[in-house]
């Protein structure tokens, strides 16, 4: 190709490019950008706590026995984490129909497991600031909690109760917690 041919060929594709451009930016005056909708990613749901279906122990309707029931607990790892969360839902509020035989206010201050198998309960002064009183009552409040920590942590064989901090008589005057108690199935009724 000649030198005469090369020129022409240089000056026809900058012409092309030019025109090119010039198009392009005409364009975008006269035609509106496309919008991107750019939204944060939608919050994925939080992952679902695993679960353990625990027995607890709740008062009959007509406050003579106790009713086991199955429920739902969050999975803990290591037995004394799975015992507070076990105590926990037994504190909470009883479903109806059922009743709670723990007294309102009353909280979990400390659980711990020993060496040989007993289970240490604290529980806040509620417990017997705010108990009913009675024997009846005061046997379904010990024996709910005993019996749900037993029930429910494979090689606790006994449970001792405290009351903030310290080893009481009783609870309420009548039932003896001294030491630590086995599991009572004697006021357990199935529904």
């Amino acid at each position: 190709m000649t030198r005469k041919g090369r020129l022409l060929l240089f000056g026809s594709v900058a012409l092309v490019v030019a025109v090119g451009v010039t198009i392009a930016m005409s364009i975008e005056r006269f035609v509106p950008p496309r919008r991107v909708d750019v939204r944060p990613p939608s919050p994925q749901p939080p992952p679902s706590t695993a679960h353990i279906t625990a027995t607890l122990f709740y008062g009959s309707l007509d406050g003579q026995a106790l009713v086991p029931l199955r429920r739902e607990v969050p999975l803990a790892e290591g037995v004394v984490a799975q015992g507070a969360h076990i105590l926990r839902a037994q504190l909470a509020a009883a479903p109806p129909p059922l009743v709670s035989v723990i007294p309102k206010g009353s909280s979990l201050r400390a659980f711990y497991v020993t060496n040989r198998g007993e289970a240490v309960v604290d529980l806040s002064r509620e417990v017997s600031m705010n108990h009913p009183g009675g024997s009846l009552m005061e046997s379904l409040t010990v024996y709910a909690i005993v019996n749900a920590v037993i029930a429910n942590l494979p090689g606790v064989q006994r449970v001792q109760l405290l009351v903030d901090g310290r080893e009481v008589e009783t609870i309420a005057g009548h039932i003896d917690v001294r030491h630590p108690l086995a599991r009572d199935l004697s006021l357990v009724r199935e529904k």
